[in-house]
């Protein structure tokens, strides 16, 4: 006898609990992002239909986006990434998705640190194109598996493009990067090319330097000239660079190497295929100065001593500067000048002895009170200074048309600037500034031209009067007796442009700062 078993009604299955997923998407460069359908895209599209492939168990995928385009997976200090994290310490996060493991991270310590902060809070993992289960030991094994893979496939990317980079360098490539002053850059054959107009600027910023051996000086002398840093155009069309020096600024091109043709990697230089603006002579005395103001806390030391050539007098033998020092013995006072290789590094590096500051003081001063008694050095001064007055004309000449071209640059970029700022109905404060800059350099720019017109017409009008340059020069004994220790430090300064001791000869060059070389050089 069947006994008919009562049906139970208004039971149903359980309700599922919703699983809400978080898709995370990364990608390691910026090219392509811009596009309509970029690879973060797809990345998305394929976790979003593996998470409607799972609604029946309760996934639900969120709307918030953590999309990381442009950020390398060695690390997690990623803004999307930054993000995920705090929501899922929020309790706002049951799972996340990504394509593939390696979008995650490629570190194996980051991963791992990863997993622990997703385990903390309950939070599982899935990777939509490698199928397996966090939550066994399996699953863990097959996942470092992956990771470990993953970090040896990044550092293996990382060598090859080191290598790559090295090789380069080694055949003085041009890898990239912002142009700098003095050079453009050919696209087409990813080099260096000479820009005329800058190369004048950047030869003259050398030589300002070496004259008034102060970066604060030489920046505030290229501002005051209207001159302005390397301006150019990316390849979106943005324009960056052409404000005002600093010192920052000017000391990155004093110390750049790339202006003697030469490229420099890891600590070495190599022979570049573009070609050089500046000597290495030049470049190496201006290395030199900046090291010793370096150590002289950006300024020049106190004289205390009255080093007359202190700055000014430097070994033929190996190029390097002389310094100033002394010794006392018994309360008195020895003073010598010694190079500074020898000094550093031995009698071996540089066979030039210490030198008597007193003696070749006494002698450089001599050399300039002759002048005034050797009528056929004041002749050759005299013919020498009226050729260095001419020859001054190409160089003003060229700045001049710079400028020009200069302030009509700026000039075009005031009116995108102030079309730019009619058609917005509240103006950035960006454009207004830029507007500005451009404004206030335009002023310099327009200063310094009436400058170098000034000069040029007092070129060709005003001839050196043969007399005063003789009467000047008699004046200089009789004065000299008069001046402090200072002053006359001041005053060898601006007379001497350098002095060389050759130490094997036991010769002295005295190169007068106002004359070029080959008339104005004194040899004892």
């Amino acid at each position: 006898m069947r006994v008919p078993v009562p049906r139970s009604e208004g039971l149903r299955p359980a309700p599922v609990p919703a699983v809400r997923c978080a898709v995370y998407t990364r990608k390691s460069t910026s090219e392509g992002l811009d596009s309509d359908f970029n690879t973060l895209d797809a990345q998305r599209e394929a976790c979003e239909a593996y998470i409607a492939s799972q609604r029946s168990q309760g996934w639900l995928c969120l709307e918030e986006k953590y999309d990381d385009g442009g950020f390398s997976g060695g690390n997690i200090e990623r803004p999307a990434m930054q993000q995920l994290l705090a929501d899922i310490e929020a309790g706002q996060i049951d799972c996340v998705v990504v394509y593939k493991v390696d979008r995650l991270s490629r570190s194996l310590l980051d991963f791992a640190r990863l997993m622990d902060v997703f385990d903390q809070h309950n939070v599982s993992f899935v990777s939509v194109t490698q199928q397996f289960n966090t939550a066994s030991s399996m699953g863990r094994l097959v996942l470092n598996v992956l990771l470990s893979f993953a970090q040896f496939e990044r550092e293996i990317i990382s060598e090859r493009t080191s290598d790559k980079m090295c090789a380069a360098r080694r055949k003085g490539k041009w890898l990239g990067g912002p142009p700098i002053l003095g050079y453009d850059v050919d696209r087409e054959k990813h080099r260096l090319i000479i820009n005329p107009d800058e190369s004048a600027m950047v030869r003259a910023l050398f030589e300002l330097y070496i004259e008034r051996q102060s970066l604060l000086r030489v920046a505030q002398e290229a501002n005051r000239r209207g001159w302005s840093t390397k301006a150019y155009v990316t390849k979106k069309g943005v324009h960056k660079g052409g404000g005002r020096f600093d010192k920052a600024k000017l000391q990155r091109i004093l110390t750049n190497v790339t202006y003697t043709g030469k490229i420099a990697h890891k600590g070495q230089t190599y022979p570049a295929e573009h070609e050089a603006i500046i000597d290495k002579k030049t470049f190496n005395q201006v290395q030199q100065i900046i090291a010793g103001n370096r150590q002289n806390g950006g300024e020049k030391a106190r004289n205390k001593h009255g080093a007359l050539l202190k700055g000014l007098l430097y070994c033929s033998s190996c190029g390097a500067a002389m310094a100033h020092t002394y010794a006392k013995k018994k309360n008195k006072l020895y003073r010598y000048y010694v190079c500074t290789t020898a000094q550093k590094q031995g009698r071996e590096a540089c066979p030039t002895r210490s030198l008597p500051a007193q003696d070749i003081e006494d002698f450089v001063v001599e050399q300039i009170r002759r002048l005034a008694n050797d009528p056929e050095m004041v002749d050759q001064i005299f013919v020498e200074a009226g050729k260095q007055r001419k020859a001054k004309i190409p160089t003003l000449k060229a700045e001049q048309k710079r400028l020009q071209r200069e302030r009509q640059h700026k000039q075009e970029r005031i009116k995108e600037l102030v079309a730019a700022v009619g058609a917005s109905e509240r103006p950035l404060p960006s454009l207004t500034e830029n507007l500005q800059s451009f404004e206030s350099s335009i002023t310099l720019i327009d200063d310094r031209l009436v400058e170098l017109k000034n000069e040029l017409v007092a070129i060709n009008r005003k001839a050196i009067d043969r007399g005063g340059l003789t009467t000047a020069l008699s004046m200089f004994g009789p004065v000299w007796e008069e001046l402090y220790p200072g002053e006359k430090s001041r005053v060898v300064n601006q007379v001497i442009r350098r002095v060389e001791y050759d130490g094997a000869a036991e010769g002295i060059t005295v190169a007068l700062r106002q004359f070029s070389e080959g008339m104005d050089d004194m040899a004892s």
